[in-house]
């Protein structure tokens, strides 16, 4: 699809376009459709994270929740699906898939929402370092870094797609 497509959409078409690049959130594109034209992906991706950055804190929360954690097969987008499988996570051993299990579990735990990393372009032995490092985060700078994590994995899609 190209810029120009979507610009061209009414608001509905637009949401079904890219509604899903922030994972099972689709007010982020309706409200983004509001800003059209776009110049470029850069700007349509400007303006889907000024709308997450305005969201009321809780609807960002949601956001972050929406989100598997990493890793585990069950109740995952295609997009989320694809991504992992790329990253060597469809790949773990059983001693890597119960490691990642446990420190899911542990970070969900502390911060009261899954370990978010965009993986694209990343190895397996990046995702269990960088969730060990993260674990070792305040509550705030992390909620800050998974929003920013949320931006990146938007972006690799947009990318992908448009």
């Amino acid at each position: 699809m190209t810029i120009e497509t979507l610009n061209s959409l009414d608001r509905a078409g637009f949401v079904s376009a890219i509604g899903w690049v922030f994972e099972d959130s689709p007010w982020v594109a309706e409200r983004a459709w509001e800003e059209r034209p776009f110049a470029s992906v850069d700007a349509l991706h400007r303006a889907i994270v000024k709308q997450v950055e305005r969201a009321l804190p809780e609807e960002q929360l949601a956001l972050l929740r929406a989100h598997p954690d990493l890793g585990i097969r069950a109740r995952m987008t295609e997009a989320s699906t694809a991504e992992q499988a790329g990253a060597g996570l469809d790949q773990l051993t059983p001693e890597e898939f119960e490691r990642l299990r446990e420190l899911n579990r542990t970070y969900r735990d502390k911060f009261g929402f899954p370990f978010l990393f965009a993986v694209k372009g990343s190895t397996k032995q990046d995702i269990l370092g960088a969730i060990g490092r993260r674990l070792q985060s305040s509550p705030e700078e992390e909620y800050r870094v998974a929003l920013e994590q949320v931006y990146r994995i938007a972006r690799f899609r947009l990318e992908d797609n448009v």
